[in-house]
C-alpha cells in the first residue's frame, strides 16, 4: 500500500510540474486579426515536447513502482499502465525492464512471511501477462529473461512456460539455437514425468515454426524434432497432434531445402 501512495504522489508531483511548465510557455493573449486562425487552436490540444515527456517520465515511475508493490492489485495497475503505454508506442526500456521484474519475480525475487514459509509474490497470472508483453520488446534484453523464465520449468507453472515460449517465437532472436534449446529443455521435462499440457505444446510448435522460419530452419534440428515427436502421441488431444505434424513436415521442407542449398555450393 505505501508504494501505491508513493506512486500516485509522484504522478500527482509530474502532472503539477506539467502545469507549470505549459504555464511558463503560454504568452499574454493577443487579439487575433479577422482572417487569421488562432495557431494554439490549429494544432488541436498537442502536447509539447515538455509535456509528453513529463507524461512518458510519470507512466514509467508509476509502471516501476507498482509492480515492485506488495500486493497483487499493484501489479495489476503496473501492467495496464505498461499496456496503456505500449498501445500508445511508449516502449522504452523503462517499461521493459519492470515487465522483466514481474516475469522473473517467483524466480529471482521470493519474497516470505517473517522469511519462512510459502511464497507471498506467487502470482503466475500476472507472470503469465509479463511474458506477453515481453513478447512485443524484440531486444536481446527481453530474449534473455524469458530464457531464463523458460528454463525455470522444473518449479514454473505451464502457463507462465507457455506465454515465454510464444513469446520467444515473436521476438525470434535464436543465435546458436540458444533459444530452441531452452524450449526444448523446457518441455521435455514434462514429457518426462508424464504430463500433457496442451498449450504449451501448440505454442511450443509455434514457436519453433516461427524461429525456424525466420531463420531458414534449425540447426540442432533433431533435438527439436524429438520434442515436436512427443507431441504426437500420448494423451494430447488431436488438435495439438495435428500442429505437431504440421510443424514436423516444415522442419523437414527447411531441411530439404538447405540440404540442395549445400550440395549445390559444393
Amino acid at each position: 500500500m505505501k508504494q501505491l501512495i508513493r506512486a500516485a504522489l509522484t504522478v500527482m508531483f509530474a502532472g503539477a510540474l506539467a502545469l507549470g511548465v505549459s504555464a511558463q510557455s503560454t504568452t499574454p493573449a493577443q487579439s487575433t486579426a479577422p482572417g487569421q486562425t488562432d495557431s494554439s487552436k490549429q494544432k488541436g490540444g498537442e502536447k509539447t515536447v515538455e509535456e509528453a515527456y513529463l507524461q512518458e517520465s510519470a507512466e514509467t515511475v508509476m509502471v516501476r513502482e507498482l509492480s515492485r508493490s506488495d500486493d497483487k492489485d499493484g501489479k495489476l495497475v503496473a501492467l495496464a499502465y505498461a499496456r496503456k503505454a505500449m498501445d500508445g508506442g511508449r516502449k522504452g526500456d523503462e517499461i521493459r525492464s519492470s515487465l522483466e521484474y514481474l516475469a522473473l519475480e517467483n524466480t529471482q525475487v521470493i519474497a516470505r512471511s517473517g522469511g519462512i514459509g510459502v511464497a507471498t509474490n506467487n502470482f503466475p497470472d500476472i507472470r503469465a501477462k509479463a511474458c506477453e508483453y515481453l513478447g512485443e520488446f524484440p531486444s536481446e534484453e527481453a530474449k534473455d529473461t524469458l530464457v531464463k523464465v523458460v528454463l525455470n520449468s522444473k518449479v514454473e507453472d505451464p502457463m507462465v512456460l507457455a506465454e515465454a515460449i510464444r513469446s520467444l517465437g515473436n521476438i525470434g532472436i535464436n543465435d546458436n539455437d540458444e533459444v530452441v534449446d531452452a524450449i526444448c529443455y523446457s518441455v521435455d521435462h514434462f514429457a518426462n514425468v508424464g504430463v500433457s499440457e496442451d498449450r504449451l505444446a501448440v505454442y511450443t510448435c509455434f514457436a519453433i515454426q516461427e524461429l525456424a522460419e525466420k531463420a531458414g530452419g534449425i540447426k540442432d534440428i533433431v533435438t527439436v524434432t524429438n520434442t515436436v515427436m512427443n507431441f504426437t502421441k500420448g494423451s494430447y488431444v488431436t488438435p495439438v497432434k495435428k500442429v505437431a505434424m504440421q510443424t514436423l513436415e516444415k522442419l523437414a521442407g527447411y531441411q530439404v531445402k538447405n540440404n540442395n542449398e549445400s550440395k549445390s555450393t559444393k
